[in-house]
């Protein structure tokens, strides 16, 4: 066998190794993912927005109030910690928020949600006991919006961006309940 063929099996090989390895310690890259990754942009002119989240299913669970308790700060999502980026300086309800890269954090209740903009990156939405990695030390942010019930369930945790009015909502939707972030 000549050397060139030797060597690229070897290679071929590690990197079946290391993808193996990967596969079984960091994430399965092979099979479907419960919550799966999404990012949603919004592009207006020179405007930017993009959020990356993970879009956890409802699964027949009850939602808010149980698997995402009222009155405790969530992760908006599973896995890691949905992110928020505008090139833009923003008035989100009213108030200032700077353009950069935040970290985006809710605490659901029954009729409203506070809606907080954190600008500290982090790698995970949870610790290890599943606490909200959160440091409110870092908050940009904190707004409170109206609950929306909805007619039907939303199957899969939504976040969109609604500009049908002329009037830009950052929205959040799962099971019976939308919120909807207004944003200038």
């Amino acid at each position: 066998m000549n050397t060139f063929l030797k060597r690229t099996l070897i290679l071929l090989s590690i990197i079946a190794l290391g993808l193996f390895l990967y596969s079984t310690f960091v994430e399965n890259i092979f099979g479907k993912r419960l919550s799966p990754k999404d990012t949603v942009e919004f592009k207006l002119n020179d405007l930017k927005l993009e959020v990356f989240y993970n879009r956890p299913f409802r699964k027949e669970r009850e939602i808010f109030g149980a698997l995402v308790p009222f009155n405790q700060v969530w992760r908006t999502g599973a896995n890691e910690a949905t992110t928020f980026e505008t090139n833009k300086n923003l008035q989100v309800n009213g108030m200032q928020l700077a353009a950069g890269k935040y970290t985006l954090w809710t605490v659901p209740k029954d009729s409203t949600w506070n809606v907080i903009f954190n600008s500290k990156q982090y790698s995970w939405g949870v610790n290890a006991e599943m606490q909200p990695m959160w440091d409110p030390n870092y908050d940009a942010l904190n707004i409170e919006v109206p609950v929306q019930k909805l007619p039907n369930h939303v199957e899969q945790f939504t976040i969109a961006f609604d500009n049908s009015t002329d009037n830009l909502f950052l929205t959040m939707a799962w099971d019976d309940v939308k919120v909807a972030v207004p944003l200038k």
